[in-house]
């Protein structure tokens, strides 16, 4: 059986701007870490008023780690000669959970179809380089609830399997919530399961 990748990569923090020239159009080049939709409008305002004499403002994003949503936007230019190179670096890099945007002041001198492919790959690329790119593990969250003289036994399998809890409520009822790494959350569900008087739910 193949085991079940449950890391994926992206950014934490924006990386700087980078710039590429070719026959003097200018190419600023930019990525975001971003969850969801609503940030990549956000990043785009900004980039408008900083670059408001650009011509173009080409991007692509994707979002997710299982259930993955991308798009990517030309902004004028032709017809997947900007967004999709972009978005190829983003799949060439293996990251999600991001926005890369490159910025275009036409120089006065066209480029062609060709050269656009080119100049936006190679500005996304470079702006991808010069993120710093993290792996993060896909985890899985879970919820016991039990009586607080089962305490001891349910803190000593969170001890030994070095679960992490994110909260607790400790009273005469008690509910603590876990994370575990997706690949070790079933062996954590079992052991659980099969402890006397203690509930384990997953949350969604």
């Amino acid at each position: 059986m193949t085991e079940q990748k449950d890391t994926y990569k992206t950014i934490t923090i924006p990386s700087e701007e980078v710039l590429f020239k070719d026959k003097n159009s200018k190419f600023f080049g930019y990525a975001f870490p971003v969850s969801q939709e609503e940030e990549i409008k956000m990043h785009l305002e900004q980039l408008k008023k900083k670059h408001f004499s650009a011509r173009h403002w080409c991007y692509a994003y994707q979002i997710g780690t299982e259930k993955i949503s991308f798009r990517a936007n030309d902004d004028g230019e032709p017809n997947n000669s900007a967004g999709m190179p972009i978005y190829g670096q983003i799949q060439s890099f293996e990251v999600t959970n991001i926005l890369v945007v490159v910025v275009r002041y036409f120089g006065g001198t066209k480029l062609g179809v060709g050269g656009l492919i080119s100049a936006y790959k190679n500005t996304a690329q470079l702006a991808l380089e010069k993120a710093t790119i993290v792996e993060k593990t896909l985890d899985v969250f879970f919820i016991l609830t039990f009586d607080y003289k089962n305490m001891n036994k349910v803190m000593r399998v969170i001890k030994e399997k070095n679960l992490n809890i994110t909260a607790q409520k400790m009273e005469s009822d008690c509910k603590i919530t876990f994370s575990i790494r997706k690949k070790n959350a079933e062996m954590i569900f079992d052991i659980f399961s099969n402890l006397f008087e203690i509930k384990i739910e997953k949350l969604d």
